[in-house]
């Protein structure tokens, strides 16, 4: 079997005859972190990177002679190797992407694409699809929609038939034949829409694998396995929900091994003790073995499927997974590390270009909860940028303001995922940091009604503080950092004891509320009937983070530049970055209240920065973040 070894120590081999074990393995969301590196501090991390994960690989490998392995999506984008690999201008057909080029050193059998592969559009992802030694496989992403799944034209094959050969534990050897489906969140259209639409589609991911896996079978599959690039979500979302690796197990019969991602969670783990249909003890969702191997190449998904062959086919008896994770002391893969070196070090002299310079440190420690000069720049360079794209046209006597996220703000990436610049030169590394995603600009003509809804949308990253409570978590950690808009031009403050108007689906949960208060440009009240243009991102303006204000017919055309590539001009130009005014938002007073706030144990450093909240230190965590005692 593809990428096994000779090797079949007893702990692995099944225990009677016509019975042999199957394992499979996988990775997800690597997000082309092929070596332990962080390209925007510019240092090793031994916690991350594919080098380091195929040392795991070749260790589960040696325990089982019959092995498949397999990646869940977001392999081609997604740190600053991955832009420079993808930059426009280079003669084609390009190089072989380096993540496929260490994947097919690997001996990958299959994968298939997450979200992320589409943020450059079509025609770039094309290319950079090409060289694949394995096949890739998306049955919901298509070009046209049938009657039926079973009638759509799928943008890439819809799954795969893998025909191995496998050692039962006697030493007999037998034909397998493996099906494997790919499937990917259905609002990828939605989320790149300027660059997709009218050119793909999308089906829900349980509404497809309910009609193509009984085909599989029928197909000759003896064993089939899910690469869901979909996170484990509640079952009450729906077949058209954005996490559904759960209703998937449910509700498809004849899967016998999902590999999930996309949420960069770890399956199984503790944090999913609560989730319905989970055997944290086996590592299986509704009876079904399934795995998340988290993200970066931080774990290796390891599936033992317990197979018995009856009447001359396969079919799986038991079954358990296990997230197997890095350890600062995994050594690299020497031959991973040598296949990607030319690339690694192109990027470190790409990255390290000069683009402008400093005065400040630029931290994202607090910018959830402060006005922040991380966040200030990007609109800045947002704002120019639409300013001039405006003149001569209607819009451009109307107000401008822009809206920007804290993309890096600890969360599910740890007390790492902050940005932190020192005063200097700013580098082109330094600008990834600040924008991390390949958004391109957009712009949409709102009233100050919908500007008021999208600040309450935003603000429900907030839980509810009752007036004069103590120490109750400020942030909601199921409601993601980059869809928490920040609009700079107006200001504001948030009354935290009234409950959020919006869920984090942007669905509208207490239609009576009210937080945002006192909402002001220059210094008068905005109306409900002002006009304003608002920059903000492609990603925004496709509505993503359930922000309904972002209507096609309110689009503004300003064009398609990368965000990134407006900064890089904007720092270019000489623009200095600026102290944020602390005026633009607040948090409304309330007395004799304090809440706890977790950022990364760096932030001891700036401190003065929020000041107003009279920060005091109370310890770890036990991820490692710093937990801060705020009064609001």
């Amino acid at each position: 079997m593809s990428g096994t070894s000779p090797a079949s120590p007893a702990s692995c081999d099944a225990q009677a005859p016509h019975r042999a074990r199957l394992r499979v393995l996988g990775t997800s969301d690597l997000h082309v972190h092929l070596l332990g590196f962080d390209y925007f501090a510019n240092r090793p991390d031994p916690h991350v990177g594919l080098a380091h994960t195929a040392t795991l690989i070749a260790a589960a490998r040696a325990e089982c002679r019959n092995c498949l392995l397999f990646d869940n999506g977001d392999f081609l984008q997604g740190n600053p190797m991955g832009d420079y690999v993808a930059r426009p201008g280079q003669p084609e057909p390009r190089p072989v992407h380096p993540a496929i080029r260490a994947m097919n050193r690997l001996g990958y059998d299959a994968a298939t694409l997450g979200n992320h592969e589409f943020n450059y559009g079509l025609e770039m992802l094309d290319g950079l699809l090409r060289g694949a030694g394995f096949p890739i496989v998306s049955a919901n992403v298509l070009r046209h929609k049938g009657a039926t799944p079973l009638e759509d034209q799928t943008y890439l094959p819809a799954d795969v038939l893998l025909h191995r050969e496998i050692v039962a534990e006697d030493g007999s050897r037998h034909p397998l034949t493996i099906g494997v489906i790919g499937l990917a969140p259905p609002q990828i259209v939605q989320w790149d829409r300027q660059l997709l639409e009218g050119v793909l589609e999308t089906r829900g991911i349980v509404e497809t694998a309910a009609a193509r896996v009984p085909a599989l079978r029928a197909a000759g599959a003896e064993i089939v396995v899910a690469l869901s690039h979909s996170g484990i979500g509640a079952l009450e979302e729906g077949t058209w929900s954005e996490n559904a690796t759960t209703a998937l197990a449910q509700q498809v019969p004849g899967l016998d091994a999902i590999i999930a991602g996309h949420s960069h969670l770890v399956f199984p783990s503790d944090a999913f003790a609560d989730s319905a249909g989970a055997d944290l003890e086996q590592g299986l969702l509704f009876g079904v073995p399934t795995v998340m191997p988290g993200f970066y190449g931080s774990h290796l998904g390891v599936i033992d499927l317990e197979l018995e062959r009856r009447d001359g086919r396969w079919q799986r008896v038991a079954g358990r997974s296990e997230a197997r994770g890095l350890t600062p002391s995994t050594p690299p893969d020497p031959m991973v590390v040598e296949e990607v070196r030319p690339d690694h070090e192109a990027t470190i002299a790409h990255a390290r270009r000069t683009v402008g310079r400093t005065p400040l440190a630029l931290n994202s420690y607090f910018a959830t909860v402060w006005p922040s000069a991380v966040l200030g720049i990007v609109a800045e360079a947002q704002a120019v940028h639409v300013a001039r794209q405006l003149q001569g046209r209607p819009e451009a006597g109307l107000p401008l303001i822009s809206a920007v996220s804290p993309f890096k703000a600890g969360g599910r990436g740890g007390p790492g995922n902050y940005t932190d610049i020192p005063p200097g030169d700013l580098a082109l590394r330094h600008v990834a940091d600040l924008y991390i995603f390949p958004n391109t600009i957009a712009a949409l003509r709102l009233t100050g009604a919908e500007l008021a809804d999208w600040l309450e949308n935003s603000a429900g990253i907030f839980h509810q503080i009752p007036q004069g409570s103590r120490d109750l978590p400020l942030i909601d950690e199921d409601f993601p950092s980059y869809n928490h808009d920040r609009i700079l031009g107006l200001s504001f403050a948030i009354d935290l004891s009234q409950p959020a108007r919006y869920d984090r689906h942007g669905l509208l949960c207490h239609p009576e509320a009210r937080r945002i208060q006192d909402l002001r440009w220059q210094g008068r009240p905005v109306r409900t009937d002002d006009e304003f243009v608002l920059a903000t991102n492609s990603y925004r303006a496709a509505g993503c983070g359930g922000y309904a204000g972002a209507r096609p017919e309110r689009l503004i055309d300003v064009g398609r530049m990368p965000i990134r590539e407006i900064l890089i001009r904007h720092l270019s130009e000489g623009h200095h970055v600026r102290s944020p005014d602390s005026h633009t938002f607040r948090f409304a007073p309330m007395p004799g209240t304090t809440v706890t706030f977790d950022t990364a144990p760096a932030a001891l450093a700036h401190l003065d920065s929020v000041a107003a909240l009279h920060p005091e230190l109370m310890g770890l965590t036990p991820e490692g973040f710093a937990r801060f005692r705020l009064h609001l």
